[in-house]
This record gives C-alpha cells, sequence and structure tokens, in this order.
C-alpha cells in the first residue's frame, strides 16, 4: 500500500486524537465553567483575613485586595469601612473578604484555560490549539472527494462557518 498525504493525514489525526482525548476533555469542561465565571454557580464562599496597611482609600484598598470591579464603599461605621465583598478596618488594617472559589481541580482547569504568555504551560494552549487547527485540515482527508459524504460534509462545513460569522454579529 502507497502511504498517500491521505493515508498520512488519517493515521495522524487518528493517534493525535487519542492523545488529545483527555486534554479534550479538560478543555471542554473548563470552557463550559467558563461560561458561568460570572455567576456563583459551583463555587463556595472562602472568609479571608488581609493584614494590609491601616488608612488606605478606597482605591489603595482595591489594588491591595485585587477586587474585580473596585471597592465600592457602602457604610463606615467608626474605623470600619463595609463593602459588598467584606469589610476593612482602617485604624488596624485588617481586611476581611468573602471570596467565591470553584473548587481546587475545576480553578485550576479554568486557569489553565486561560493561561497567557505569563504562564508556565501557555505553550499547552498553543500546542492544543495547532492540534485543533490540525484537525480541521485533515478531516478533509478522511473521504475520498467524489464521494457523496465528502460532498455533504463540505455543505455541513459551509454551514458551521456561516453560523459562527452570524454568531460574532450578534
Amino acid at each position: 500500500m502507497r502511504m498517500t498525504t491521505g493515508l498520512r493525514m488519517r493515521i495522524i489525526h487518528r493517534y493525535l486524537g487519542f492523545f488529545l482525548a483527555g486534554i479534550m476533555a479538560m478543555y471542554s469542561i473548563s470552557g463550559i465553567l467558563m461560561i458561568f465565571r460570572n455567576t456563583d454557580f459551583l463555587k463556595s464562599e472562602k472568609i479571608m483575613e488581609q493584614q494590609l496597611k491601616p488608612n488606605l482609600k478606597a482605591g489603595e484598598l482595591s489594588a491591595a485586595l485585587r477586587i474585580k470591579g473596585g471597592v465600592k464603599p457602602e457604610k463606615t461605621e467608626g474605623d470600619v469601612l463595609y463593602f459588598a465583598q467584606g469589610e476593612y478596618n482602617a485604624k488596624t488594617g485588617m481586611a476581611t473578604v468573602k471570596k467565591m472559589e470553584l473548587p481546587v481541580i475545576l480553578d485550576k482547569m479554568e486557569h489553565l484555560h486561560k493561561a497567557t504568555t505569563d504562564s508556565p504551560v501557555y505553550f499547552l494552549n498553543i500546542f492544543f490549539g495547532l492540534s485543533l487547527l490540525f484537525f480541521v485540515v485533515s478531516s478533509f482527508w478522511m473521504f475520498m472527494p467524489q464521494t457523496s459524504v465528502f460532498k455533504k460534509g463540505l455543505y455541513f462545513s459551509l454551514a458551521g462557518i456561516v453560523l459562527t460569522i452570524i454568531l460574532l454579529f450578534v
């Protein structure tokens, strides 16, 4: 049997697919979880205390506590400043913050999914993205071009492209 480009693509597609099965499962689960990242879905409340400098202003407090959207003071009673995520004692510098966090394994999966060049695992994201791109290209070598399955596959591919373009502008 002659080793054609189509046969090579099929072989690489098959074994790369087996190799990436676990990674694809992780990315699909974390991708679904990221849809709910602005909700408390599967999250539990964690109360953390942190010693800060005394007499911080709201802007400085936001930076020190790394609170998205910033600290928006709700009320002040004596030296204690209350905000939606917790409280801060301006005299002692003690801050108590309530955060909603995913379970450890789901949190790690989400961080892997969101990895940037600052993360030591960003190469995995690049490899995975290139592998998915290879799957897209190599899938066109799964069937002979003259078969009806291949022609129907082209129509489905076109429909997927059109749907994606529509969703980008909705």
